[in-house]
This record gives C-alpha cells, sequence and structure tokens, in this order.
C-alpha cells in the first residue's frame, strides 16, 4: 500500500514552523535515520536482555523494524509517512491517518534529544486543534508503559479500548 498526500489536518503550527520545523514525506534515503530512530524507542527493553550481544540486538531491532514497516504499509490504509525536521535535520517521524470522524496517529516519536522538551506537545496541540476545527477527534494506541502516556492524559485523551498491551486513546473535539 502506498502512502499517501498528508492530512489538510497534519500541519505544523506557525511557531514551530518559524522555529524550523517542518514535515515531509519519508524517502528511501531515510530508511537508516528510521531504523536508528526506532532502536532509540527500544533501547528500554534491550537493556532487559544484557545477555544479548549488540549483533543480536541488531538483528532483533531490524527484523522488528521491518516488520512494524510491513504491518503499517500493508494494513493501514491512506497512511501518510512523514519525517519531522528542524532545520533540514531529521528528528522524528509522523505517521498519520485521516479518518471519517478522526485523525488517527497511527505513530509519532522524536529523536531522544529532543524528547521531553515540548515539540512532541506542540505538535500534537496542533493536530488536536486542527482535527477539532474539523468536529475530528484524534486517537492513538500507547503501551500502558510508555512515558508518553502521561502526555496524552494531560492533553486530554481518554481511554477507550484495549488491543493487546496497547491501549487506545481518543481526545474529543472541543465542544467549542
Amino acid at each position: 500500500m502506498a502512502a499517501i498526500a498528508r492530512s489538510r489536518l497534519v500541519r505544523i503550527p506557525d511557531p514551530l514552523a518559524r522555529a524550523g520545523i517542518t514535515l515531509r514525506p519519508e524517502l528511501p534515503g531515510d530508511d537508516a535515520f528510521l531504523l536508528a530512530l526506532y532502536r532509540s524507542t527500544r533501547e528500554h527493553e534491550l537493556a532487559i536482555v544484557p545477555d544479548w550481544d549488540e549483533g543480536v540486538k541488531a538483528a532483533f531491532i531490524a527484523q522488528q523494524f521491518a516488520a512494524q514497516r510491513h504491518h503499517y504499509r500493508g494494513t493501514i490504509e491512506n497512511c501518510a509517512f512523514d519525517v519531522i525536521e528542524r532545520n533540514g535535520t531529521l528528528i522524528g517521524r509522523l505517521y498519520t491517518q485521516e479518518r471519517q470522524t478522526q485523525l488517527h496517529i497511527v505513530d509519532i516519536a522524536l529523536v531522544a534529544g529532543e524528547r521531553g522538551q515540548g515539540l512532541g506537545q506542540a505538535l500534537l496541540e496542533g493536530l488536536i486543534a486542527e482535527a477539532g476545527r474539523a468536529g475530528k477527534a484524534v486517537g492513538i494506541f500507547v503501551e500502558g508503559f510508555n512515558p508518553a502516556r502521561r502526555l496524552y492524559d494531560r492533553l486530554g485523551f481518554q481511554p477507550i479500548g484495549e488491543q493487546g498491551v496497547y491501549l487506545e486513546m481518543e481526545r474529543l473535539p472541543d465542544a467549542s
């Protein structure tokens, strides 16, 4: 399944754009960055298998990354696969799917140095605002132990279901 054009609801808020933050579709040349980014989101899991050498860890991550990409591209219709840049430097990824009543965040990840600095919150607030103007909710799946869960709670996302280890959360549009 091919990537699609980004939804009109997915845009960088003006203050972030003025700070050099942009979105663009993934390109084949981004693969090494995307693999490293994926690994950075799994380091906590790799740390609990100390008997794995670096080769085993790298092979495991490569296999999991490939499986995730295959799943996203093969089963999620109308998904936009974007990378996040700061002044031309890759700093994250944002995968979104516009549904009839919801903007679904398939995946959002930032490099370690950008986490906890407010960028993720600002991006999410922008998505919430744009979706809200269109009368749509914003949805996401998150593992219960993921530190980002606290951010989703603060932003008003509510649990609406479970799927295995994932909690489905949704932020309804403001009534105004």
